[in-house]
């Protein structure tokens, strides 16, 4: 059985995307081989990452759709609070912190219902674009498995992951004075993952209403 990794996500507006960018220009110059920011890799707010198989894609399109269309995703201000980091191996993979609201909480347990029918475990590394095998897929795919029930309801942080750099470099913008901001949705969209996360493969969005594949 074939399995896609996927990201149901908001896609903010320019003010996170600008504040993104920048932070990722920042770690890119002092670690090139990190990834940048782009079309293959959007900056995103992720809902809800799961495995759900590559034959149902259409059904969890229009599941998804169905949940958005009862969502006024301009009412959905929301607030960057600060950096955080994932350690790994000398890295870290840092991302601006997004405060969760209620309105966010109802959304995101709306998208586990209204995707569980297609839902399957297993998945590895051919279940992500371009079946990378890298040192960090395994703990990846192992994040997307366990995404529901571990960082779902209370244990949701929710984040726009901004770059990869030496953990030095992360732990140091990290501590640097950060002032909160507020920013808005633009639309919602699903995306097939690649490695760390990144939302590589649009599927479908909300902007275009129809799948993009």
């Amino acid at each position: 059985m074939s399995l896609s990794a996927i990201d149901v996500l908001l896609d903010p507006d320019r003010t996170m995307v600008e504040r993104a960018s920048a932070a990722n220009a920042r770690l890119r110059a002092v670690f090139p081989a990190g990834f940048a920011l782009g079309a293959e890799h959007a900056p995103h707010i992720t809902v809800l990452q799961c495995f759900v198989r590559t034959a149902d894609l259409h059904g969890v399109e229009a599941a998804v759709a169905a949940v958005f269309a009862q969502v006024d995703l301009a009412t959905l201000g929301l607030v960057a609070t600060g950096y955080y980091y994932l350690p790994w191996e000398g890295l870290g993979l840092a991302g601006i912190t997004i405060a969760p609201t209620p309105a966010l909480l109802d959304v995101q347990q709306s998208l586990i219902v209204a995707v569980a029918p297609f839902s399957a475990s297993g998945g590895g590394p051919a279940a992500f674009v371009g079946a990378p095998e890298t040192p960090t897929i395994l703990p990846t795919a192992a994040y997307v498995e366990t995404f529901v029930p571990d960082h779902v309801g209370a244990d949701y942080n929710p984040h726009v992951t901004v770059g990869l750099a030496p953990e030095d470099d992360v732990k140091a913008m990290v501590a640097a004075p950060f002032v909160e901001f507020v920013f808005g949705v633009e639309s919602a969209a699903i995306y097939r993952l690649g490695d760390l996360g990144t939302a590589q493969q649009k599927l479908w969005s909300s902007a275009e209403g129809k799948t993009a594949s």
